[in-house]
């Protein structure tokens, strides 16, 4: 099980929001490339970035930062936040992003994602958000018709690098991630599944690891210091 790291990019800086809600930010670190080698230095092989201001845009704003921390050469890196048309995916791809992600438009267009997935196999990621059962689009900031579960066995059809679920009502807030969801989703497709959400101590990678995830996204744990990436990595082995 894989332990990745997550920087969120806000006008170039790594922040955390509370539940996606914009109005509720926390401010970590000015210079995300260097939040990049610290996790680097202390194993991790992954990181995942969300730039926030490109989900609320509709397309990619925070390129310059990404590419910078792309440049270092040290993670494999994933990317989310913005991505609704091919050029934006391969504006991303071609800096050296290993792979992207993709939320809002995967559930507006399922046409046009189920394309994307086909024409870059392997290096596509859905962002399934989710608050309760019901998958979350625009930045967390709207609802939408579709279960998680049949959204998620519609996607398992397409050659995707993974699906990336996240309880909204856990991110940020420490409380623990959503087992039983994550669990329930993690048994009903075959695509890898990543859980992200509410990570908040060395305990809920324990418990998260026996049920079937590719990976985990921790995020605000680590910059608190709840968490340390180098117990994560003990714990996911």
């Amino acid at each position: 099980m894989e332990i990745i790291p997550a920087i969120d990019l806000r006008d170039g800086k790594c922040v955390r929001l509370i539940q996606g809600q914009y109005d509720k930010q926390i401010t970590y670190k000015d210079d995300p490339a260097e939040q990049a080698r610290e996790f680097h230095a202390d194993g991790a092989c992954w990181l995942h970035v969300v730039d926030l201001d490109g989900a609320k845009a509709g397309r990619p704003v925070n390129t310059e930062t990404i590419t910078s921390i792309v440049q270092l050469g040290l993670l494999k890196v994933e990317v989310g936040g913005g991505l609704r048309d091919e050029d934006s995916i391969r504006e991303l791809l071609d800096t050296g992003v290993t792979r992207v992600i993709i939320g809002t438009k995967a559930v507006s267009d399922f046409a046009w994602f189920s394309d994307m997935a086909r024409r870059f196999p392997g290096q596509i990621v859905l962002g399934l958000d989710a608050r309760g059962t019901m998958v979350a689009t625009h930045g967390w900031l709207e609802e939408s018709t579709q279960s998680v579960l049949d959204f998620a066995r519609q996607a398992d059809e397409l050659p995707l690098a993974a699906i990336i679920y996240t309880d909204i009502a856990k991110d940020g807030m420490l409380i623990g991630p959503n087992i039983e969801r994550t669990r329930e989703l993690a048994q009903v497709v075959e695509t890898p599944v990543i859980a992200s959400g509410g990570v908040k101590e060395v305990e809920d990678i324990r418990r998260l690891n026996p049920i079937g995830v590719a990976g985990v996204v921790v995020g605000r744990s680590l910059y608190e210091g709840t968490l340390s990436l180098s117990d994560a990595l003990a714990a996911a082995r």
